[in-house]
């Protein structure tokens, strides 16, 4: 198992306050408990029993605190074998009993189908420029449906691509370098 290099810190909900080890692995960089706060209070109205995906769950941040704040189901999807066995030591730690783990390559995964998610976070490693292929997956396969919100992260400087017909960007914020948006797809984009 790769050494931990710091602590994942939950920031609400249930497990509130627990500390988790992140791996010491290049291109892992934990959305901050500032932004998780800001996101959280967002999606508060929805994420009660809602079905997630974690695309590029790297150390979990957004998976975790999602269980821990009353989702139902959270999928997180991780290319690293090491991060993946961290992701499910965390989990165990947790008792988070709602989380699924699955190692692999989260672009060709959503090249699959399956039911739709209530929620997708996608913060792919920056230098990798994962977004475009992640979104077209993301709103062609049927992993999305009218009411969905979707969380993107990026650095502030480069932005996000062209988001498709039907996605309303509904939340917008930039926190020192990363910038930070949610959308809601379909035609319930005033509920937010």
């Amino acid at each position: 198992m790769a050494r931990a290099r710091g602590e994942l810190r939950i920031v609400g909900g249930r497990y509130r306050g627990r500390r988790l080890p992140i791996p010491n692995e290049s291109g892992l960089r934990p959305t901050s408990d500032r932004v998780r706060e800001t996101l959280f209070n967002w999606l508060a109205p929805v994420i009660p029993g809602a079905r997630c995906l974690d695309a590029f769950a790297g150390s979990g941040a957004l998976g975790f605190e999602a269980v821990s704040r009353g989702a139902g189901e959270v999928i997180l999807i991780e290319q690293s074998g090491a991060v993946v066995r961290q992701l499910q030591t965390n989990a165990r730690r947790l008792g988070a009993e709602e989380t699924r783990i699955l190692h692999g390559n989260a672009i060709r995964w959503l090249e699959g189908s399956g039911q739709a998610f209530d929620i997708v976070f996608l913060d792919p490693p920056f230098a990798d420029a994962l977004w475009a292929p992640a979104i077209e997956r993301l709103a062609h396969r049927g992993w999305l449906k009218a009411g969905s919100r979707v969380y993107l992260e990026a650095p502030a400087r480069s932005g996000f691509p062209d988001l498709p017909a039907g996605w309303d960007l509904v939340r917008d914020n930039t926190a020192g370098q990363v910038r930070y948006v949610l959308v809601i797809v379909g035609s319930d984009a005033e509920t937010a």
